[in-house]
């Protein structure tokens, strides 16, 4: 699948759950959710890596499994995000990773 495909189908799953669950999805909205997500992924990854409290520790499949539900979803969000303010994120992850055209020099 190609990522347009992939960000377009991700982008009207969000939107018909936001719909359906009847949230009102804004720029602010999206930002406030990412941040949320980032914070679930950051959670996890303190429960991986076992800084947290030992009732909290999971199997290390486990653990992983959870670390990449969570990082799905900030990913995801910046797909919604990327569709929302009309990025090309394709675009813009070539040339900000593998051409560097963005990259000051």
């Amino acid at each position: 699948m190609e990522l347009k495909e992939l960000q377009d189908q991700i982008a009207k799953r969000f939107l018909s759950n936001a719909e359906r669950d009847k949230i009102h999805v804004t720029d602010d909205y999206l930002m406030l959710k990412l941040n949320e997500e980032l914070g679930e992924f950051v959670q996890s990854y303190i429960v991986h890596k076992r800084k947290c409290r030992p009732e909290k520790y999971l199997s290390p499949d486990e653990s992983k499994k959870e670390m990449a539900k969570e990082l799905s979803d900030v990913v995801g969000l910046a797909f919604v995000i990327s569709t929302i303010l009309e990025i090309d994120l394709e675009e813009a992850l070539m040339k900000k990773w593998i051409t560097r055209e963005w990259i000051k020099k």
